[in-house]
């Protein structure tokens, strides 16, 4: 392997907080390491050390002698002034590399050049950030949280980018389908020290509860054997000969590792106590615009109850503000949202990250309450909550401008749960949450008694949490489809198979030499339905004539506000079995359409 960089009993501290100690790893040339550690334990201070933006204690970087880096921070920080083209490089009028810039600028959907970085949202300069790094076409990338702020689309779009050719990267990610994709190295940061895994995601998932198994194995025979020693420790006499001090200074080192403790997950916190009543919401053919950008065009929805719904499309699609609507924070243009009485929503924004910084943790808390019901005679005090998400008791008394970014995303998490919602809606939930947090998150939202609107581009998480999808595709499209990601990635690659054929068959025909003048005529001759396509088309032409007027009549009637409940909740789960109906034979009729054509 050649080496990029190497690492070196390297450890940092700040006061008496020791982030890592003596820890060594190095870097060959093609290699993709993710780095993942729980928030707080210091993976971006390790990236900023490497990048020579912060100091260190001791130990040694080296890097080869002409290897060129590029490194995405965080948080870059631009001129407010200079444009987004001149914020991206000195490209000096060399125009290949305006094209470039120009290329992968909209392909991380900045289209707007000459738009002077102070206009832009700090999504947007983390994604001009992720362009000049990629633009610098450095030898090694150093990567801090490369997917925060962008979609589903750019982030696909940029694991293909690193995946091709002989790219070298280190990279803080939690991300974790990106990480199975992208990288073959995990490096993980815990108890002070570096784990080398050398695989993929899965792999490291694999190898590190094997870690997890054997380490907690050891320290259960090391307390064994610890109990026999301390009784010889404390029957024998002070004066001890040379091998009874060789004994002793043994027990010192059994007694480090038996008083060990590995981090116990909680058990799963199941709550019973949360009702919700069968009415939830209804989109009553709701529409929305900002100027020429249409967002919805006579939306409608009945959300069931116990639903977990996973929002997902393109930044700008309108995501965030139907979630406002949701929660009567804007207005739409038209139609109403009709909320059900026993609807108490959580909300988790992309903007409710304030806090009292002199206020300690704990308090911040308690100030909202001091237990939450899970019924059965259950209860969760505020302590205990935060413990479930890793808060430690020190870190629980501590004040809140010591917490790192994910750890504050964390307590306000914690501060929307602490409320009791029955509705829980989370809008990016996990940004800057690490993987441990992540995995518990899913694991409450898994079991949460009450209904689960998440909008986010965390693949993993979606597949993990939701049984249904709105897909936003802009001007107003939204795909209402059953299932999770994944299972709506797979639907729409085979839709795509299934079209690219059509649409490429007669030219490839046309184009296939023969010498076989016969079989070249019958592969020119048009199909024709046969007899019973003939009858299928005129039966479809007449189901979805009498599916259009059952629409119409529905849609009447749930405007008219003279139903029973009894008969609006009926007629409300029809209007969306009739759409899928029609949508079906609407589908076949085309495809038979084509064919007599």
């Amino acid at each position: 392997m050649n080496p990029y960089l190497d690492v070196q009993h390297l450890s940092k501290s700040f006061g008496a907080l020791q982030l890592f100690s003596d820890i060594s790893f190095s870097i060959g040339e093609g290699q993709r390491v993710g780095l993942i550690s729980r928030n707080g334990k210091g993976k971006s201070t390790l990236l900023s050390i490497l990048s020579g933006k912060e100091g260190y204690d001791s130990g040694d970087i080296v890097f080869r002698r002409d290897v060129k880096v590029g490194f995405l921070e965080q948080t870059p920080h631009f001129d407010p002034q200079e444009s987004v083209l001149d914020a991206c490089f000195n490209h000096q009028g060399e125009e290949d590399k305006i094209l470039k810039a120009k290329q992968v600028l909209t392909q991380l959907k900045i289209r707007d050049l000459q738009q002077p970085m102070g206009q832009l949202s700090g999504g947007q300069q983390k994604r001009v950030a992720l362009a000049n790094v990629l633009l610098t076409e450095p030898d090694l990338l150093i990567l801090d949280e490369p997917t925060n702020h962008l979609d589903i689309d750019m982030i696909e779009w940029l694991e293909g980018y690193l995946n091709r050719g002989n790219r070298t990267l280190l990279m803080v990610t939690h991300d974790r389908f990106f990480l199975d994709r992208v990288c073959s190295v995990i490096l993980e940061l815990d108890d002070q020290t570096i784990y080398t895994y050398r695989g993929n995601y899965a792999y490291y998932l694999e190898k590190r509860q094997e870690r997890i198994d054997n380490r907690r194995a050891e320290i259960a025979r090391a307390n064994n054997l610890y109990r026999t020693e301390l009784e010889w420790m404390r029957r024998m006499p002070q004066a001890r000969g040379h091998k009874a001090r060789y004994r002793e200074e043994a027990f010192y080192e059994l007694e480090k590792v038996a008083k060990q403790r590995l981090e116990e997950r909680q058990l799963r916190l199941k709550a019973s106590n949360v009702y919700i009543g069968s009415k939830i919401f209804e989109c009553q053919y709701i529409s929305k615009c900002y100027g020429d950008t249409v967002i919805m065009d006579g939306f409608y929805y009945n959300f069931s109850r116990f639903e977990k719904m996973g929002i997902v499309g393109s930044n700008g699609t309108g995501k965030s503000t139907f979630v406002k609507m949701l929660l009567g924070q804007v207005s739409p243009d038209s139609g109403h949202i009709v909320i059900g009485d026993t609807v108490r929503f959580g909300y988790f924004s992309q903007e409710g990250l304030q806090f009292d910084e002199q206020q300690k943790v704990i308090d911040v808390i308690r100030d909202i309450a001091e237990y939450v019901d899970l019924g059965g005679g259950r209860k969760l005090s505020a302590s205990q909550l935060l413990q479930y998400f890793l808060f430690t008791n020190d870190q629980q008394y501590n004040y809140v401008y010591k917490l790192s970014g994910g750890e504050r995303r964390k307590l306000y998490l914690c501060t929307v749960l602490m409320r009791s919602p029955n509705f829980l809606v989370l809008d990016e939930p996990t940004n800057d949450l690490d993987i441990v947090t992540l995995q518990i998150l899913e694991e409450y939202l898994q079991d949460f008694p009450g209904c689960v609107i998440v909008i986010s581009h965390d693949r993993y998480f979606m597949d993990k949490v939701v049984d249904h999808l709105l897909v936003f595709k802009g001007n107003g499209e939204i795909k209402d489809f059953p299932g999770n990601y994944t299972q709506y990635r797979e639907w729409a690659a085979s839709l795509s198979n299934r079209e690219e054929p059509a649409r490429h068959a007669g030219k490839a025909d046309a184009g296939r030499p023969s010498s076989d003048e016969a079989v070249q005529r019958v592969r020119e001759r048009p199909r024709r339905l046969s007899y019973k396509e003939k009858r299928e088309l005129e039966q479809l032409e007449q189901d979805i004539s009498r599916l259009e007027a059952e629409q119409h009549q529905l849609e009447t009637e749930l405007c008219s506000g003279t139903l029973s409940i009894d008969a609006l909740t009926e007629k409300s789960r029809r209007l969306p079995q009739l759409k899928d109906e029609m949508d079906a034979k609407t589908l076949r009729w085309l495809e038979l359409s084509e064919i007599e054509s």
